[in-house]
């Protein structure tokens, strides 16, 4: 089968188009035929070496995934060969990734696609998704009525939290840098959006509510907890998913004071159970039309090298050239016109 993949850590330069092994499915596991696959920073990250994994030898890259189930093994129930699916967790701990025409995927890490949900948005949606989901409803406890404040509200995980937020029922601030990405903002209900490049946003964020706010989504990788936690309620909460070589000052007083609390979490290392319930929740809101899951880019796959470049111009070079998730279309092999640029 036709695949994107690497023999050794490096740049995007490194990435191979060809063939490799078809998949073979063990019990509890579903062969998916990929039609639709995204990119992720993590994604990048591994290719890079930046994040230290044992990986197979060749290794194929990508996370997140959509496509339609081929083949079932032993002991899975209710997923169907025929059946569009999607999911995440691939390239992972050990597990091949989804830049291929087939990828073998444990039972329990796969998700119906709703009929009125595109491949592309499944794709795109999977690992933002399930992350923005964890954080409000695992970890934050967002509840109907309060306030969440989060950095950039365009981006990828960023755009789901705010849209997820609103359909709990809260309050979203947040964060943008041109007037094009604070429309994006407002279009997906955004109660307050400022420009962090002209705005005062601590004084801005007083004035729509003094109390404070309820949980703060820190999308930074160096944060500014000084004005995080002054901006904190009572017993407000703050997450961070960012910075894995960060170390900002922290003001333990104000903190600890405040009774506020402080939690990380990284979305591949939760349960599929877990992932199970968010992945659930997507998918209604996805069919309903409560969450929108913007596409900023869509490559071919043998031009995985050239959207893992875009997306870290704008992950690790603040490029600003990206306004959504990049996907990338297993099943087709045209090149978008639009990106030919990217590759001279």
């Amino acid at each position: 089968m036709k695949a994107a993949y690497i023999d050794q850590t490096g740049p995007p330069e490194i990435i191979q188009i060809g063939d490799v092994p078809k998949p073979k499915i063990d019990p509890g596991q579903v062969l998916v035929r990929v039609h639709a696959a995204s990119v992720n920073p993590i994604d990048t990250y591994i290719r890079s070496g930046v994040v230290a994994a044992d990986l197979p030898k060749p290794f194929i890259i990508g996370s997140d995934f959509a496509g339609v189930i081929e083949e079932v093994g032993e002991e899975v129930v209710n997923l169907p060969v025929g059946m569009r699916v999607w999911g995440s967790n691939q390239g992972l701990l050990g597990r091949q990734g989804t830049f291929a025409e087939y990828v073998a995927v444990d039972a329990d890490l796969v998700y119906p696609t709703p009929g009125n949900v595109a491949d592309d948005t499944a794709a795109a949606v999977a690992l933002v998704g399930i992350t923005a989901h964890l954080g409000l409803v695992r970890e934050a406890k967002l509840q109907e009525g309060e306030t969440l404040f989060i950095n950039g509200g365009s981006g990828g995980v960023g755009s789901m939290v705010v849209q997820m937020a609103k359909a709990i029922g809260a309050r979203v601030i947040t964060t943008a840098g041109t007037e094009e990405k604070a429309e994006m903002c407002r279009s997906y209900g955004a109660d307050l959006v400022l420009n962090y490049k002209t705005d005062d946003v601590p004084t801005a964020v007083k004035e729509f509510c003094s109390w404070g706010v309820d949980v703060w989504w820190e999308t930074l990788r160096e944060p500014d907890f000084d004005r995080a936690i002054d901006l904190l309620a009572p017993r407000g909460r703050m997450l961070v998913m960012a910075g894995r070589d960060a170390r900002p000052e922290f003001p333990v007083g104000p903190f600890y004071v405040k009774e506020c609390r402080l939690m990380g979490f990284v979305m591949f290392k939760a349960p599929a159970a877990e992932q199970q319930k968010a992945g659930m929740n997507i998918n209604q809101w996805l069919a309903s039309g409560k969450l929108k899951v913007p596409i900023g880019a869509t490559f071919p796959l043998d031009q995985a090298a050239a959207a893992h470049t875009l997306q870290e111009d704008n992950t690790l070079r603040a490029a600003g050239t990206l306004q959504g998730k990049i996907v990338i279309e297993v099943a087709s092999g045209e090149q978008p016109e639009e990106y030919q640029a990217l590759l001279s």
